[in-house]
């Protein structure tokens, strides 16, 4: 496993900040991690990349234990933490040049510095002292430092933060092209996001991690418990309180309605043979499942 994450725990006085989560990343994995804020994401962060101890509980990245060996857990893990700390004096290829050094990159460093610039779309920036770049440049500076001595681990806290709509597809796609060689678990507010990077979610509430599976099984669990069903032709409702396995209904356009439904499967039985025999024609059936957002609502709030 790249990271195991074993009953980790940390208190802040009285305040359960995680309390007592566990989860374990593979390789070439992008997870999500949600939650609201105060939830703990930054916390559970800081603490698989050693930037603070736990109370209790342990974690491992690559093997390597956080509390055992925290230099060699540093080597293989790229951090971006949500603040994005930067030295404004520092022009952007001298910073990438003194985090070279703290990582010993030696003779590799000069070539790395420029894939990276190129990788995250520095160049026309990497001649200015990054205290005059915009949020954007200065959130891509800060990931050009998480990856620049190629880690096996990315941990991104908010990686978008701050960047426009074409900055954010251009991250988006090198996130994905990263993830298909590393390990990559990420936190952000924007789902979209997560639904178009991440193949799994976890969701932290209160400091306990309320759920951990691939993002459809997570609308599937969590599904409303019925149909959405959307006919060529309009259709009473009087007619559809004819289906014995719909306990409710509810019009959500001209031709589309919302069954509700305990048994979800007998009911789509039941509604096709319905339009068969009344010549009806169905031009969408699907399982009314919840959106991410309204997932993420549902378990957290």
């Amino acid at each position: 496993m790249s990271i195991k994450v074993s009953s980790l725990t940390k208190i802040y006085g009285t305040q359960k900040a995680v309390d007592n989560i566990s989860f374990e990343l593979k390789k070439g994995e992008i997870v999500g991690f949600l939650g609201p804020n105060g939830a703990g994401k930054s916390t559970t962060m800081k603490m698989i990349t050693g930037y603070i101890p736990p109370t209790n509980g342990t974690a491992e990245v690559c093997g390597f234990d956080i509390l055992k060996d925290p230099m060699e857990v540093r080597k293989r893990v790229g951090y971006l933490p949500e603040a994005n700390p930067l030295y404004f004096d520092m022009y952007v290829r001298e910073y990438l040049g003194f985090t070279a050094g703290i990582h010993g990159l030696g003779k590799s460093a000069k070539d790395r510095i420029e894939e990276m610039i190129g990788l995250t779309g520095l160049g026309k920036e990497a001649h200015k002292k990054i205290g005059t770049l915009s949020k954007g440049y200065k959130q891509r500076v800060g990931l050009a430092q998480a990856m620049l001595h190629n880690p096996e681990v990315l941990i991104l806290d908010e990686p978008t933060s701050g960047l426009d709509p074409n900055q954010i597809a251009e991250i988006r796609e090198l996130i994905l092209k990263i993830g298909k060689e590393k390990t990559v678990l990420l936190s952000t507010h924007i789902m979209q996001e997560v639904q178009a990077m991440c193949s799994r979610v976890m969701i932290i509430s209160s400091g306990k991690l309320v759920a951990d599976d691939a993002i459809e099984s997570l609308k599937q669990v969590n599904s409303r418990g019925g149909l959405i069903v959307t006919f060529e032709t309009e259709v009473k409702d009087a007619s559809l309180k004819q289906l014995n396995n719909a306990s409710g209904i509810e019009k959500l356009g001209a031709n589309q309605w919302r069954l509700i439904s305990e048994k979800p499967e007998e009911l789509r039985k039941e509604v096709m043979q319905w339009a068969l025999n009344n010549d009806i024609n169905i031009s969408a059936l699907q399982v009314d499942k919840q959106s991410l957002e309204e997932v993420f609502r549902t378990l957290t709030k």
